[in-house]
């Protein structure tokens, strides 16, 4: 099941440094033969509620699995303290739900769930 990476991101003052720059121009050799792929980068955001200073990273990965292979990959490792020595991230992989799912359905888990522990 593909697994999606959110990347909250935002940039110390505003402007990137060298070493983020380094990393952009590193990083797609990392995760391309792990089938990711990017979906936004540096997308602006549109805030409906709440904050969100900076912007949004998403990328796709066939399946949580080859996602974490590659974050913990030597060559994702060797350079992700380009990134996260010179941004401020919040980075979460996330798998979507599936075809049948229904908020309702997942409300009348939840409450069952709660009943049995009544």
């Amino acid at each position: 099941m593909t697994t999606y990476l959110i990347n909250h991101l935002r940039i110390p003052n505003g402007i990137p440094k060298a070493e983020s720059l380094r990393y952009l121009e590193s990083v797609e050799a990392t995760f391309k033969p792990y089938g990711g792929r990017w979906l936004a980068i540096d997308a602006p955001v549109e805030v409906r509620e709440g904050a969100w200073p900076g912007s949004v990273v998403l990328m796709e990965f066939p399946d949580r699995r080859t996602a974490v292979e590659w974050y913990e990959s030597p060559e994702y490792q060797s350079i992700l303290h380009l990134r996260t020595d010179n941004t401020i991230s919040d980075l979460i992989f996330v798998d979507p739900v599936g075809p049948d799912f229904t908020s309702a359905r997942w409300a009348q888990e939840i409450r069952a769930t709660l009943a049995a522990g009544s």
